[in-house]
């Protein structure tokens, strides 16, 4: 447990609720506790928890992402010297193929993580995460 002040801090905890009710979605949690007033912070303590499925791939999936946004910006460059067409659109083609390679990691990583939690869990919440990604799939082969 860490005392002092948090200045900046969005949002107040106030119960302790056990960590297993917040579900699969979080990764850590700071516990804020306020005194009986709620004049100040009085207490922190941060709870690790499961969190989203990407993140022990989150910097790949940065790094994947950030090189988009340079083929992307390279598309606007190439659009302002009046490319001719068919090379900006071979460039189009490989930037969609570039998020749609980040899109599958990302389904990959949910459905072994975020879905195979919830169905472990079983319940509500399983149907509700094996929806999400059937939706999810079908919005990607749309796309």
């Amino acid at each position: 447990m860490n005392d002092g002040v948090m200045p900046g801090v969005a949002g107040v905890i106030s119960d302790c609720r056990d960590v297993a009710e917040l579900g699969p979605s979080f990764r850590y949690l700071w516990v804020v506790l306020v005194d009986d007033t709620h004049k100040g912070y009085v207490a922190m303590d941060e709870w690790e928890v499961s969190m989203a499925g990407y993140i022990d791939n989150k910097d790949a999936v940065l790094k994947r992402l950030r090189r988009i946004e340079g083929q992307v910006r390279g598309l606007q460059g190439m659009v302002e010297k009046e490319t001719y067409c068919i090379d900006v659109l071979t460039q189009v083609s490989a930037a969609t193929k570039a998020l749609q390679a980040v899109a599958l990691e990302l389904l990959e990583d949910h459905l072994t993580h975020c879905v195979a939690d919830a169905t472990r869990a079983g319940g509500a919440e399983a149907e509700a995460k094996v929806r999400e990604a059937s939706d999810a799939i079908a919005r990607l082969v749309r796309s």
